[in-house]
């Protein structure tokens, strides 16, 4: 690392450095100055969501958010019944790593189903469950919407207006939504509606990443390196603060050809261009 600490309000999100266990993501994080990492369940599931926790907090790291809850659209009784026992787990992890949020990904639709609008429905009944079982556990919920492209079978919530609709029948101390540059940059309605979400106090993590074309087959995996694209990231995270968010900008890459290189060059490259191109 060249030395200089990594900017406050930079957070790294683990997935940008997959390639790295638990334990060298919180020693890379300490070289390099970074104060906050968000988390993702199966590979803390796989070192030991305790062990995580006693590592992250002997480091002094915060953990701005933990990936993910949600998959909430089951229509049959017993996949509803599963997702939220697998849900009241993803609040204890939470809880126990002392994350500012639980990120939730609504879920798509089920299989032979046409109906949006049933499907975010029965988001709202999942909720009316979950809330109180988190609300127990000091979480707080953050419903993230997802680019349309992947409202078929990853996220039926689509923009931030959606997913306030939703988090709105809920205290806002208990439900609040994420804003990811990756997922909302395209849309018309990102400005007013993050006035909305910060009048109400529900902006509980924004995340960036850049958008790039064209898309690699299997979208999922088409994060670009921040700079490389099409989206004003520094715009994006000025909206945010406006909008009166004051929390961590975490950078969330799903991208093989950073995971292949040396995670430590990976993380350097990354605070570089937040500084360039965020900051």
């Amino acid at each position: 690392m060249n030395g200089a600490a990594a900017p406050a309000r930079f957070s790294l999100n683990q997935e940008t450095v997959r390639q790295w266990s638990v334990p060298e993501l919180v020693a890379g994080c300490g070289t390099a100055g970074v104060a906050s990492v968000g988390l993702w369940r199966d590979p803390v599931r796989g070192f030991g969501v305790r062990e995580t926790a006693r590592l992250v907090a002997a480091a002094g790291l915060r953990v701005s958010s933990l990936c993910r809850g949600g998959f909430f659209t089951a229509a049959d009784p017993g996949g509803r019944a599963a997702a939220l026992e697998d849900n009241r787990r993803a609040v204890e992890e939470a809880a126990e790593l002392g994350a500012d949020v639980l990120v939730l990904v609504s879920g798509g639709l089920p299989r032979g189903e046409r109906d949006l609008v049933g499907a975010r429905r029965r988001i709202v009944g999942f909720l009316e469950d979950l809330v109180p079982w988190a609300a127990g556990h000091g979480v707080r919920l953050g419903i993230e919407p997802l680019h349309p492209m992947f409202a078929a079978d990853r996220c039926v919530v689509s923009t931030l207006g959606q997913a306030l609709d939703i988090a709105e029948q809920f205290p806002a101390e208990r439900v609040g939504v994420v804003a990811d540059s990756y997922h909302l940059w395209w849309d018309e309605r990102l400005a007013s509606d993050l006035g909305r979400a910060g009048a109400g106090g529900r902006i509980v993590s924004v995340q960036v990443a850049d958008w790039v074309t064209p898309l690699p087959e299997g979208v999922l995996l088409g994060r670009g390196q921040l700079g490389d694209g099409c989206v004003d990231l520094r715009g994006f995270r000025e909206l945010a603060d406006r909008a009166g968010y004051r929390g961590a900008v975490e950078v969330e890459i799903f991208h093989p050809a950073l995971w292949e290189r040396d995670g430590r060059e990976v993380l350097r490259e990354v605070i570089d261009r937040y500084r360039e191109h965020v900051e």
